[in-house]
């Protein structure tokens, strides 16, 4: 059994936010090939908000309507590898790709279903600066920690930003 490695931020943030866009723009194109003219395709994550602290990976998703989700998820699993770490269901597929450099993670979901939040995160944080602030804290904390202990935090920072999100 393999042990996840610490969760690490990249040394230099506007050099791997870069290489991120760098490959998003590789990857789109070869995304539109492949999935229906209808998918939106965005480069989200930490390397798609200025500012951010990073790993240094890129992460993209793909929104799709239900009717297409089933074709467009045989069609990312024909190109990537599923990402075992994650759910899936009728509504959301998570695939990555350690070939490319940097990493990446493509997450597929039906737009309006409970996964699609991603896109909504990067707004909050790109239109906020105290959010970015505290995320950029959050990160920092976690620098050098086990990856399961950020997941966690992470993942309740976002709840709490979405739910914000919705309020507002």
């Amino acid at each position: 059994m393999s042990v996840e490695p610490d969760f690490s931020l990249h040394p230099d943030p506007a050099l791997a936010s870069a290489a991120a866009q760098d490959l998003f723009e590789r990857m789109e194109a070869m995304l539109r090939s492949l999935l229906p003219a209808s998918a939106d395709i965005r480069h989200i994550g930490a390397t798609a908000i200025p500012g951010c602290l990073t790993k240094g990976d890129l992460d993209i998703v793909v929104r799709v309507e239900a009717a297409d989700f089933a074709g467009a998820d045989a069609a990312l699993a024909a190109h990537f590898d599923r990402n075992t770490g994650s759910t899936h269901s009728d509504t959301f597929s998570s695939f990555e790709s350690d070939s490319t450099s940097p990493h990446l993670g493509v997450q597929l979901t039906v737009v309006g279903a409970p996964g699609d939040f991603f896109h909504t995160f990067v707004e909050a944080l790109t239109r906020d600066p105290d959010l970015l602030t505290r995320y950029n804290a959050l990160k920092r904390q976690f620098d050098g920690r086990p990856m399961d202990d950020y997941r966690a935090a992470k993942s309740a920072f976002i709840t709490s930003v979405l739910h914000g999100a919705e309020c507002s």
